[in-house]
């Protein structure tokens, strides 16, 4: 079936309107975030009890954003990486649509 609308794969138009579309993503975000091509990551620096609370906030927003806008995240591809010298880390479990992220 022909399609009369949308943009060509392949073409120049599709990442530059991909990227006014996904404009909005950072905002309410208290994590720092970066975006490459279809890529999202999050993160932040994990000091005492209070800061796990964040990451996990902004994941909540993440899906709050992907429901206004119609978008899926692929939940099976979000992990969690934590990164400490800590010999006693602060490690929390964090979640997307009631599943938890795997820790890599």
């Amino acid at each position: 079936m022909d399609v009369s609308s949308g943009v060509p794969q392949g073409s120049v138009l599709g990442p530059v309107l991909f990227l006014i579309y996904i404009n909005d993503i950072t905002d309410n975000m208290q994590s720092t975030i970066r975006l490459f091509a279809d890529d999202c990551t999050i993160y932040r620096p994990i000091n005492n009890k209070n800061d796990q609370q964040i990451p996990q906030s902004d994941l909540t927003n993440l899906t709050k954003w992907e429901q206004k806008w119609k978008m899926a995240f692929n939940v099976s591809k979000c992990n969690v990486m934590h990164l400490t010298r800590s010999k006693n880390p602060i490690k929390k479990s964090y979640y997307m649509h009631g599943k938890q992220l795997e820790v890599v």
